[in-house]
Protein backbone atom coordinates (compact mmCIF):
# COMPACT_ATOMS: atom_id res chain seq x y z
CA UNK A 1 0.00 0.00 0.00
CA UNK A 2 3.24 2.08 0.98
CA UNK A 3 4.31 1.58 -2.33
CA UNK A 4 1.44 2.39 -3.96
CA UNK A 5 1.18 5.83 -2.76
CA UNK A 6 5.00 6.73 -2.88
CA UNK A 7 4.26 5.75 -6.39
CA UNK A 8 1.29 7.43 -6.90
CA UNK A 9 3.45 11.30 -5.09
CA UNK A 10 6.12 10.75 -7.76
CA UNK A 11 4.07 10.56 -10.65
CA UNK A 12 2.20 13.29 -9.19
CA UNK A 13 5.04 15.20 -9.11
CA UNK A 14 6.59 14.06 -11.88
CA UNK A 15 3.45 15.33 -14.50
CA UNK A 16 3.41 18.72 -12.30
CA UNK A 17 6.94 19.04 -13.48
CA UNK A 18 6.31 18.17 -17.33
CA UNK A 19 3.41 20.16 -17.65
CA UNK A 20 4.93 23.35 -16.15
CA UNK A 21 7.87 22.75 -18.49
CA UNK A 22 5.72 22.52 -21.33
CA UNK A 23 3.57 25.82 -20.35
CA UNK A 24 7.19 27.53 -19.98
CA UNK A 25 7.87 26.63 -23.44
CA UNK A 26 4.57 27.32 -24.95
CA UNK A 27 5.17 30.84 -24.40
CA UNK A 28 3.66 33.88 -22.02
CA UNK A 29 -0.10 34.25 -22.69
CA UNK A 30 -2.81 35.65 -20.57
CA UNK A 31 -5.82 33.24 -20.19
CA UNK A 32 -8.10 35.47 -22.01
CA UNK A 33 -6.10 36.28 -25.36
CA UNK A 34 -5.70 32.21 -25.52
CA UNK A 35 -6.37 31.04 -28.95
CA UNK A 36 -8.85 28.07 -29.77
CA UNK A 37 -5.62 25.90 -30.86
CA UNK A 38 -4.17 27.27 -27.05
CA UNK A 39 -7.52 25.80 -25.48
CA UNK A 40 -7.70 22.73 -27.26
CA UNK A 41 -3.99 21.90 -26.45
CA UNK A 42 -4.69 22.53 -22.65
CA UNK A 43 -7.31 20.40 -22.36
CA UNK A 44 -5.92 17.70 -24.11
CA UNK A 45 -3.11 18.16 -21.13
CA UNK A 46 -5.47 17.58 -18.34
CA UNK A 47 -6.76 14.44 -19.70
CA UNK A 48 -3.02 13.39 -20.41
CA UNK A 49 -2.05 14.22 -16.92
CA UNK A 50 -4.67 12.47 -15.32
CA UNK A 51 -4.32 9.51 -17.33
CA UNK A 52 -0.55 9.84 -16.37
CA UNK A 53 -0.85 9.73 -12.88
CA UNK A 54 -3.69 7.05 -12.71
CA UNK A 55 -2.02 4.82 -14.94
CA UNK A 56 0.18 3.17 -12.48
CA UNK A 57 1.16 0.14 -15.12
CA UNK A 58 2.42 1.71 -18.18
CA UNK A 59 5.93 3.58 -18.50
CA UNK A 60 5.54 7.55 -16.71
CA UNK A 61 7.62 8.35 -19.92
CA UNK A 62 5.77 6.36 -22.68
CA UNK A 63 2.45 8.66 -21.17
CA UNK A 64 4.61 11.74 -21.30
CA UNK A 65 5.19 11.62 -24.94
CA UNK A 66 1.55 12.94 -25.67
CA UNK A 67 3.07 16.05 -24.43
CA UNK A 68 5.71 16.20 -26.69
CA UNK A 69 3.56 16.13 -29.28
CA UNK A 70 1.27 17.92 -28.16
CA UNK A 71 3.93 20.82 -27.62
CA UNK A 72 5.15 20.37 -31.08
CA UNK A 73 2.18 21.03 -32.37
CA UNK A 74 1.13 24.22 -30.51
CA UNK A 75 5.33 25.51 -31.24
CA UNK A 76 4.51 24.76 -35.25
CA UNK A 77 1.08 26.64 -35.60
CA UNK A 78 2.29 29.38 -33.48
CA UNK A 79 5.04 29.68 -35.73
CA UNK A 80 3.15 29.78 -38.44
CA UNK A 81 0.51 32.14 -37.07
CA UNK A 82 3.92 34.80 -36.48
CA UNK A 83 4.79 34.00 -40.52
CA UNK A 84 1.10 34.34 -42.01
CA UNK A 85 -1.31 36.82 -41.35
CA UNK A 86 -3.96 34.06 -43.20
CA UNK A 87 -3.19 31.37 -41.06
CA UNK A 88 -3.48 33.27 -37.89
CA UNK A 89 -6.92 34.67 -39.04
CA UNK A 90 -7.65 30.99 -40.16
CA UNK A 91 -6.85 30.12 -36.43
CA UNK A 92 -8.20 33.41 -34.22
CA UNK A 93 -10.21 35.12 -36.55
CA UNK A 94 -10.87 38.80 -36.44
CA UNK A 95 -12.06 41.36 -34.11
CA UNK A 96 -15.62 41.91 -35.11
CA UNK A 97 -17.02 45.96 -34.75
CA UNK A 98 -20.51 45.38 -32.71
CA UNK A 99 -21.15 48.85 -32.26
CA UNK A 100 -20.44 52.06 -34.69
CA UNK A 101 -21.67 55.45 -33.53
CA UNK A 102 -24.55 53.71 -30.71
CA UNK A 103 -25.82 51.55 -33.34
CA UNK A 104 -25.37 47.76 -33.13
CA UNK A 105 -24.70 45.81 -35.45
CA UNK A 106 -26.94 42.69 -35.01
CA UNK A 107 -25.69 40.97 -38.05
CA UNK A 108 -22.70 40.85 -36.80
CA UNK A 109 -23.70 39.91 -33.51
CA UNK A 110 -25.07 36.98 -34.82
CA UNK A 111 -22.75 36.15 -36.88
CA UNK A 112 -20.44 36.18 -34.10
CA UNK A 113 -22.77 33.94 -31.91
CA UNK A 114 -22.66 37.25 -29.94
CA UNK A 115 -26.03 37.73 -27.99
CA UNK A 116 -27.46 40.67 -26.22
CA UNK A 117 -26.90 39.61 -22.47
CA UNK A 118 -23.25 38.96 -23.38
CA UNK A 119 -22.53 42.77 -24.90
CA UNK A 120 -25.04 44.37 -21.89
CA UNK A 121 -22.95 42.45 -19.45
CA UNK A 122 -19.24 43.30 -21.21
CA UNK A 123 -20.64 47.20 -21.54
CA UNK A 124 -21.79 47.35 -17.76
CA UNK A 125 -18.05 45.42 -17.01
CA UNK A 126 -16.62 48.37 -18.87
CA UNK A 127 -18.83 50.90 -16.90
CA UNK A 128 -20.90 51.87 -19.49
CA UNK A 129 -24.96 51.41 -19.39
CA UNK A 130 -26.35 53.95 -22.16
CA UNK A 131 -25.23 52.69 -25.59
CA UNK A 132 -25.32 56.68 -26.61
CA UNK A 133 -22.62 57.23 -25.38
CA UNK A 134 -20.60 54.64 -27.33
CA UNK A 135 -18.55 55.72 -30.35
CA UNK A 136 -16.85 52.28 -30.90
CA UNK A 137 -17.29 48.77 -29.34
CA UNK A 138 -14.97 46.09 -30.57
CA UNK A 139 -15.23 42.69 -30.16
CA UNK A 140 -12.02 41.17 -30.05
CA UNK A 141 -10.31 37.73 -31.12
CA UNK A 142 -9.76 36.75 -27.49
CA UNK A 143 -13.69 37.26 -26.90
CA UNK A 144 -12.82 40.73 -24.92
CA UNK A 145 -14.86 43.81 -25.55
CA UNK A 146 -12.74 46.90 -26.25
CA UNK A 147 -15.06 49.74 -25.87
CA UNK A 148 -14.25 53.58 -27.01
CA UNK A 149 -16.48 56.63 -25.43
CA UNK A 150 -17.73 59.75 -27.52
CA UNK A 151 -15.94 62.62 -26.97
CA UNK A 152 -16.10 65.99 -28.09
CA UNK A 153 -13.23 64.58 -31.06
CA UNK A 154 -14.52 60.81 -31.09
CA UNK A 155 -11.81 58.66 -32.50
CA UNK A 156 -10.70 58.01 -35.83
CA UNK A 157 -11.40 54.36 -36.68
CA UNK A 158 -7.99 52.79 -37.41
CA UNK A 159 -7.53 49.81 -39.52
CA UNK A 160 -4.25 47.75 -40.38
CA UNK A 161 -2.84 48.03 -44.06
CA UNK A 162 0.19 45.94 -43.66
CA UNK A 163 1.02 43.48 -41.38
CA UNK A 164 4.36 41.18 -41.25
CA UNK A 165 4.96 42.87 -44.91
CA UNK A 166 2.00 41.68 -46.24
CA UNK A 167 -1.12 43.85 -48.11
CA UNK A 168 -4.34 43.92 -46.41
CA UNK A 169 -6.41 43.91 -48.98
CA UNK A 170 -9.91 44.30 -46.83
CA UNK A 171 -8.63 47.77 -45.54
CA UNK A 172 -7.80 48.76 -49.00
CA UNK A 173 -11.25 48.04 -50.09
CA UNK A 174 -12.52 49.83 -46.93
CA UNK A 175 -11.08 52.67 -48.37
CA UNK A 176 -11.48 52.56 -52.13
CA UNK A 177 -7.62 52.63 -52.35
CA UNK A 178 -5.39 51.18 -54.79
CA UNK A 179 -2.23 49.53 -54.33
CA UNK A 180 -0.53 51.77 -56.27
CA UNK A 181 -1.89 54.77 -54.58
CA UNK A 182 -0.79 52.95 -51.28
CA UNK A 183 2.73 52.65 -52.99
CA UNK A 184 2.46 56.46 -53.68
CA UNK A 185 1.16 56.84 -49.67
CA UNK A 186 4.28 55.27 -48.44
CA UNK A 187 6.98 56.36 -51.05
CA UNK A 188 6.13 60.07 -50.09
CA UNK A 189 7.37 58.65 -46.19
CA UNK A 190 10.69 57.07 -47.49
CA UNK A 191 9.24 53.12 -47.49
CA UNK A 192 10.44 51.56 -50.88
CA UNK A 193 9.91 47.76 -49.19
CA UNK A 194 7.08 46.83 -47.31
CA UNK A 195 8.51 43.63 -46.28
CA UNK A 196 10.20 46.36 -44.23
CA UNK A 197 7.49 46.87 -42.67
CA UNK A 198 5.68 45.26 -39.66
CA UNK A 199 2.99 47.54 -38.99
CA UNK A 200 1.35 49.77 -40.70
CA UNK A 201 -2.02 51.38 -39.69
CA UNK A 202 -4.11 54.01 -42.07
CA UNK A 203 -7.54 55.87 -40.58
CA UNK A 204 -10.33 57.75 -42.07
CA UNK A 205 -8.03 60.56 -42.63
CA UNK A 206 -5.72 58.60 -44.69
CA UNK A 207 -3.31 59.40 -42.16
CA UNK A 208 -0.25 56.21 -41.57
CA UNK A 209 1.53 55.05 -38.91
CA UNK A 210 4.11 53.11 -39.69
CA UNK A 211 6.70 50.36 -37.59
CA UNK A 212 9.37 49.42 -39.35
CA UNK A 213 11.04 45.66 -38.20
CA UNK A 214 14.00 45.74 -36.08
Amino acid sequence: MFEDIWLLIIRTLGVYIAIFIVFRLMGKREIGELSVMDLVVFIMLAEIAIFSIENTEDSFFLLLTPMLVLLVVQRFTAFLSLKSNRFREFLDGRPSVIIRNGKINEREMKRQRYNMDDLLVQLRENGIIDLREIELAILETSGKLSVFEKKDHPPSIIEPVIIDGEIQQRTLEKYNLTKEELIKMFESRGVHDFKQISLAQLNDDHQLFIDIKN
